[in-house]
């Protein structure tokens, strides 16, 4: 009978975790719907904003590298040759993988809200009111991502990709379908890195990590970032510079949060210990 109990509060689980995911979808599906019927003004205005050689990013490195007299690639950007298009289907179904992928990021915090309301049962009241503003925080740090993407690692990224080449007998010639893949691509990948400090904070409320490991490894995650951001930016210091130093203070961030999670529990438990009756 215990088995059976067990069995179907494993199956209501599974039911309300598919109503999670019925409703997540359906609001994805929604945006991507809405994206796509204004598919034009998407690509000219957003996903195509950087192959224009008045974007405001490009404009303002020019004027910052020209304060320190220094020479930048950046006010010298112009784009010659159109995207091609290789196959007959080949843009319906860019545009709507764009728009699916435009769609997850815009409802990102209803997604997160889906993912609260299905975890939170789970968890005590304590755990609930010291989790309060997760959906915020989150909602914040992805928003901000999609913003350091758009306005600088997208534009550096192909200011550099555009117009580098091995070889004058090698012509750069690309397909909107790589274009759009890594605009794309680059949203979705750094606005989830922006969500360190959140991750962090939940792996050291669970255990799994601690300040010290975290201050022990600040010189290989250096090391990465700095890889990383030699990888995707123009072979100049100073382009390398802006990219590293936005994920060095969220790592630094996610150390304090992390010594701070710690800190409280101790408190805690100390608290427990303290006010537990004595037994002779």
């Amino acid at each position: 009978m215990a088995e059976k109990e067990k069995e179907m509060s494993f199956l209501g689980h599974l039911e309300e975790l598919r109503w999670h995911l019925v409703r997540s979808a359906s609001v994805v599906l929604i945006f991507g719907i809405f994206l796509f019927i204004f598919q034009k003004e998407v690509y000219e205005n957003f996903l195509l904003a950087h192959r224009k050689s008045d974007f405001i990013t490009y404009q303002l490195f020019c004027d910052f590298f020209n304060l320190f007299g220094l020479d930048s690639s950046f006010c010298r950007v112009s784009f010659k040759d159109n995207l091609i298009s290789l196959k007959p289907t080949q843009q319906l179904m860019n545009s709507i993988w764009s728009s699916f992928i435009l769609g997850i990021i815009l409802s990102f915090p209803y997604l997160l809200w889906e993912l609260w309301k299905f975890i939170s049962p789970g968890l005590h009241v304590n755990e609930i009111r010291k989790s309060r503003g997760f959906i915020l925080t989150a909602s914040f740090l992805f928003f901000i991502g999609v913003i350091f993407s758009f306005y600088v690692i997208a534009p550096i990224s192909v200011n550099f990709l555009y117009t580098y080449q091995i070889s004058d007998k090698l012509v750069n010639q690309f397909t909107m379908e790589a274009h759009i893949g890594l605009i794309t691509n680059m949203l979705l990948g750094v606005s989830i890195m922006f969500e360190l400090p959140v991750i962090v904070y939940f792996l050291t409320k669970i255990g799994l990590i601690t300040p010290e490991f975290l201050k022990k490894d600040r010189k290989h995650a250096l090391v990465v970032v700095l890889i990383l951001a030699a990888i995707i930016t123009p072979p100049d210091v100073a382009s390398q510079i802006i990219v590293a130093i936005p994920v060095m203070i969220l790592y630094q961030i996610s150390i304090f949060i992390s010594r701070l999670v710690l800190k409280k529990s101790e408190i805690w438990v100390s608290h427990i210990f303290c006010d537990s009756p004595k037994t002779s």
